[in-house]
């Protein structure tokens, strides 16, 4: 089911920048994944041939090593693309949009909404790329957890965001094409 937002509360949410300054954890790491990153020119393309304007709503918490790792880099992407947006919601602070976007029947984050004009949910991705969250559960959560989070950094580091941003993209061109095809992708699910 399509999950829709009143435009006040969209526009609400905090901008990257306004969400990187209020950060309380991780405020370097958040800066300098922001710092860094160049968005591949062939998915600035991609993006820039999806017809529309979209908006993308995160679920996010400055704590969150997912969310620092793969934000900042949608937020480049963004920023070069004049018919997206981006905004950022606190996971703990709106449970009823958390809850109506359970992983598995967990509250991972982060999630990445992507809305029509309308601000109509067309699709989502999240909470992590998905080569990444399928080694997270099928070894991963067997690990210790700094074994776990240090073999997570290091597949970040190593993919520097291109599965995230594809992946993302791929949601974003399917909400698209269901538009175009006659408003199909109303109830499109999840990536992963």
């Amino acid at each position: 089911m399509a999950f829709s937002f009143a435009p006040e509360r969209y526009l609400a949410a905090a901008d990257f920048a306004s969400y990187v300054a209020l950060a309380q954890r991780n405020a370097e790491l958040w800066n300098g994944l922001y710092r860094t990153p160049t968005v591949p020119v062939g998915l600035v393309e991609r993006a820039k041939a999806v017809p529309g304007q979209w908006h993308l709503l995160v679920l996010s918490e400055d704590w969150c090593g997912d969310a620092v790792n793969t934000i900042p880099l949608i937020a480049r992407l963004v920023e070069q693309i004049p018919s997206l947006d981006l905004r950022i919601l606190s996971r703990d602070l709106n449970p009823d949009v958390m809850n109506a976007h359970l992983t598995n029947g967990t509250r991972s984050i982060p999630i990445v909404m992507v809305l029509d004009e309308r601000f109509v949910e067309r699709g989502r991705w999240g909470p992590r790329p998905a080569p990444l969250q399928s080694w997270v559960l099928s070894e991963g959560l067997g690990l210790p957890r700094d074994v776990r989070y240090r073999t997570t950094r290091q597949w970040y580091a190593r993919d520097r965001g291109a599965t995230t941003l594809d992946e993302v993209l791929s949601v974003l061109e399917q909400a698209a094409r269901g538009r175009v095809d006659g408003e199909r992708g109303a109830d499109l699910p999840a990536a992963h």
